[in-house]
């Protein structure tokens, strides 16, 4: 109740949104109070709608509740947002949720306000239709950007899970503490799931979440300290991988992720390794050729792109960007005939 009560009033006061203790349920991270929360409203053969580049556990979530993934595509051109006019097209009588990440993983997209409305509008005219919110980057964000809270626009309380906690913003990772909000019909059968998979989480770890909360607005200068290092962090990236020839960057604005366009580089054959024609062989050259770690974009339904996360030292980056650099080299992009 100690923690309900004060993520109750973190949202009042950073999200300006209205929940009693009983319209909260804390989870074993956010991954968890996701999951519930598609399993609590999704019947068999709804649909879940998830815009691409998504983060890898949506869809696997939409199937374990024998929903339908329906991907939506988004473009680096577009900064990886979502069209509401596809969003509009792709709504049929099966379309149950909308699952919106922002800031975004992989992507580090900051969803504007304006658009967070145009979206709303179609939700409203879908009566069916909810939206489950995934904000846990909310406080990693690089202004101007600025995050809304999409239960806070008008008429979408009723119609928003809004998803949170204590993982990203304040590096606790380990301790598998997450939230979810919404409508008590909702909440409480997000509850009785978690009653026969998990329980509470851990006494100890809730404790913790309050300390947290208690840091101050948007977690106070501990937070904003760490958000210089990742800006500081993020500006190097964008600025090194813009210099390389054929590397498509859309600047995130929230996150930890770089998430780049190296398609250029495809259709490469090296000896001793093989062709690189996709994401996947990408990153295992550049694991084999570098010893330097990215995700494949296919993962994220971007096949395109790698992700390459700044949550590690500036110094660690610049090393990693040096061997990439001299990685590709060798795979410069195929001349066109």
């Amino acid at each position: 109740m100690e923690l309900r009560s004060a993520i109750c009033q973190k949202l009042k006061e950073e999200n300006g949104l209205s929940y009693t203790p009983d319209q909260i349920v804390v989870s074993n991270g956010a991954k968890q109070s996701s999951v519930q929360a598609v399993l609590a409203v999704c019947s068999p053969g709804d649909e879940v709608l998830i815009p691409a580049p998504y983060w890898v556990s949506y869809p696997e979530m939409a199937r374990m509740a024998d929903a339908t993934p329906v991907i939506l595509p988004t473009s680096i051109s577009e900064d990886f947002l979502l069209d509401p006019k596809l969003l509009e097209s792709k709504l049929t009588a099966k379309s149950r949720v909308l699952i919106l990440c922002s800031p975004s993983n992989p992507t580090g997209s900051v969803y504007p306000r304006k658009l967070l409305e145009e979206i709303a509008e179609i939700v409203a005219r879908h009566p069916r239709l909810l939206v489950i919110s995934d904000e846990i980057y909310e406080h990693i964000i690089y202004a101007p950007a600025t995050h809304t809270s999409f239960a806070s626009l008008p008429g979408m309380w009723d119609r928003t899970l809004t998803v949170n906690g204590f993982s990203k913003a304040f590096a606790m990772t380990g301790w598998r503490l997450g939230y979810i909000a919404g409508p008590k019909h909702f909440i409480s059968a997000c509850n009785k799931l978690q009653s026969q998979f998990t329980s509470g989480a851990s006494s100890i770890s809730q404790k913790a979440g309050v300390a947290a909360l208690g840091l101050g607005y948007a977690g106070g200068e501990a937070v904003a300290t760490m958000l210089k290092a990742f800006r500081e962090r993020r500006d190097f990236l964008v600025k090194s991988f813009g210099e390389i020839d054929g590397v498509k960057i859309s600047e995130p604005r929230g996150a930890f992720y770089l998430f780049i366009d190296l398609s250029s580089y495809y259709g490469v054959e090296v000896d001793g390794f093989g062709t690189v024609n996709n994401s996947e062989s990408l990153c295992r050259y550049l694991l084999d050729k570098s010893q330097v770690a990215l995700v494949p974009g296919d993962a994220f339904g971007d096949d395109t792109c790698v992700r390459i996360s700044y949550a590690a030292s500036l110094s660690t980056l610049q090393a990693a960007v040096e061997r990439i650099k001299k990685a590709l080299i060798t795979l410069k992009p195929p001349v066109p005939v």
